[in-house]
């Protein structure tokens, strides 16, 4: 699940890169993303080769460096996978500097739209989350998921790119409504209270936008009284993918889930977007502006 961008390294929010490729040159190229700032580029994934490089990478993050249990088969293929992933759009950022292969790719993204999730029978939140009241939303729907970032690249503006690309996926399918699975690290709710009860008292969605924890997966996330903890220390230790969701004036659902799996304590967050869309026209009329003044 988020200003347009998040960094990756702080709290700030930003507008693309102003090196980035503008719209006219993505549809050039005939791809729905396709930005470049110095050796890093963002796009989708366009072959088999490309979707593996994602899993290898988030394998490599969620399993080997955060502690996700792997299923049958994963250990040995070192791969993250299930079947969403042949089904979805993966966003991918990739530093040409280390080649052209598997290890060029450095951060990814999971995108579902309402037609891959209805090739799969579901959202993948909805094992997770009653979800009815978002897929009954007017308009289009994204869900995103499966974030993360190569350590040697925290810092160095790659979630920055990554959100670029969902700016720029999110303008070009008319996305109204963006939602997922955020995580917080580990599965002991009462050692994430104050996250939890601060979420839950300062950004509860409003009752349209609000999924729920399905019943036998529900965890209270008000483990603490409304005033029984500092709402801005609260905030400022929050993962900052969370904190960025919420620049943009996310919501959580109600209730929390444990995902034993994957070492974490989810919460469903949903974004409207109106501000990405906002601040992406933004910055491409500007773009254009710019490149008719100069022509």
């Amino acid at each position: 699940m988020t200003s347009v961008i998040v960094r990756a390294a702080g709290d700030e929010a930003a507008l693309p890169p102003q090196s980035t490729a503008d719209a006219a040159e993505r549809e050039a190229s005939g791809r729905v993303v396709d930005i470049v700032s110095g050796d890093l580029q963002v796009r989708l994934a366009e072959t088999p080769a490309d979707i593996d490089a994602a899993q290898a990478l988030r394998y490599r993050i969620f399993y080997e460096i955060m502690g996700a249990k792997p299923v049958a088969g994963m250990a040995q293929a070192q791969r993250d996978y299930d079947g969403y992933d042949q089904i979805c759009d993966h966003l991918l950022v990739l530093d040409h500097g280390r080649g052209t292969g598997a290890d060029a790719v450095v951060g990814t993204y999971r995108l579902i739209r309402r037609p891959a999730a209805a090739k799969f029978g579901a959202f993948y939140s909805e094992a997770e989350y009653d979800i009815s009241r978002l897929v009954a939303y007017p308009g289009e729907i994204l869900e995103l998921g499966r974030s993360c970032v190569d350590l040697g690249y925290r810092g160095r503006g790659v979630m920055q790119l990554l959100w670029s690309g969902i700016a720029a996926y999110v303008f070009h399918h008319s996305i109204a409504l963006m939602f997922g699975c955020a995580s917080l690290p580990g599965t002991d709710p009462d050692a994430l209270a104050g996250p939890l009860s601060y979420l839950y008292y300062h950004h509860l969605a409003p009752p349209a936008l609000r999924a729920r924890a399905l019943p036998e997966r529900f965890v209270d996330m008000r483990r603490f009284d409304a005033n029984g903890f500092d709402p801005a220390k609260t905030l400022s230790g929050l993962p900052p993918l969370i904190k960025g969701y919420l620049r943009l004036g996310g919501f959580v659902g109600d209730g929390a889930v444990i995902d034993e799996q994957f070492n974490t304590t989810d919460v469903c967050i949903v974004v409207k977007t109106d501000l990405v869309t906002e601040k992406y026209t933004r910055h491409y009329e500007r773009q254009s502006k710019e490149t008719w003044a100069a022509a």
